[in-house]
């Protein structure tokens, strides 16, 4: 590729793929089908982009906040980090020490709990549940260059 092709290419990038549609899939997944069978025949896959349709963002609620929940999740990460940071200095000691080492795990819990509490409680204010949340089209388009359609549909047999 030349120099200005490769311009041409981050100039691509930025903007919204223009060519011919190969087909319109439902799922993401069968879109990335269509282009791996692509890729498998040897066909340029810099010349296909999958674009989405009507996207939305979809929050789904996973659970319910509370303070003995905030307080258990804290002592147990902060138990995990005292553990780890036990094991770290106890590779400074000739001699194994377990109360060094229990000790880390307690003071890691129950920093982990108070942090975690405190976070909890500012922002309990704003919402009082966890979530995940994506983004997801209704419909998946496999675009080609013009160029290279004929090809690609030869490939694909449609």
């Amino acid at each position: 590729m030349t120099d200005s092709g490769a311009a041409a290419r981050r100039r691509d990038v930025r903007s919204i793929p223009q060519g011919e549609v190969l087909g319109s899939y439902e799922s993401y997944e069968r879109a990335q089908q269509i282009v791996d069978q692509l890729a498998k025949a040897d066909f340029p896959v810099a010349a296909l982009a999958i674009l989405g349709n009507d996207l939305k963002t979809v929050e789904r609620v996973t659970r319910k906040l509370s303070w003995s929940r905030a307080a258990i999740e804290g002592a147990l990460s902060g138990a995990w980090f005292g553990l780890f940071l036990g094991l770290l200095f106890s590779f400074s000691t000739t001699t194994p020490n377990l109360n060094l080492g229990l000790a880390a795990i307690l003071i890691g819990a129950g920093f982990g709990m108070l942090f975690r509490i405190v976070s909890y409680g500012l922002a309990r204010r704003r919402r009082d549940f966890e979530s995940t949340s994506q983004v997801l089209a209704s419909s998946y388009d496999v675009i080609v260059d013009p160029g290279s359609a004929g090809e690609a549909r030869r490939i694909l047999g449609i």
